[in-house]
């Protein structure tokens, strides 16, 4: 399905803020993104680069993978957890 892995992506650093507690501006401050960015990637409106994929991973402590993986039993917050 077109666009799945951004909804993907958007959802699993959706979960990942929800779980941090924060708001959609301090995630994206964290991120180092603007908030109307982190918007549109929770939202899966953005298409963006594998580069972009990494760099999030990276600055959130966890693997690029993990952020495209499919919803399962085990959540992106979970992930980063451990």
């Amino acid at each position: 399905m077109e666009g799945e892995l951004q909804r993907r992506l958007g959802a699993n650093l959706r979960s990942l803020r929800l779980n941090e507690g924060l708001s959609q501006e301090a995630f994206a401050d964290v991120l180092g993104v603007h908030r109307t960015y982190m918007g549109g990637l929770e939202r899966g409106e953005r298409n963006v680069t594998l580069r972009t994929v990494e760099r999030l991973a990276d600055r959130l402590g966890i693997s690029a993978d993990i952020l495209l993986k499919a919803p399962s039993t085990r959540s992106p917050a979970a992930a980063r957890r451990s």
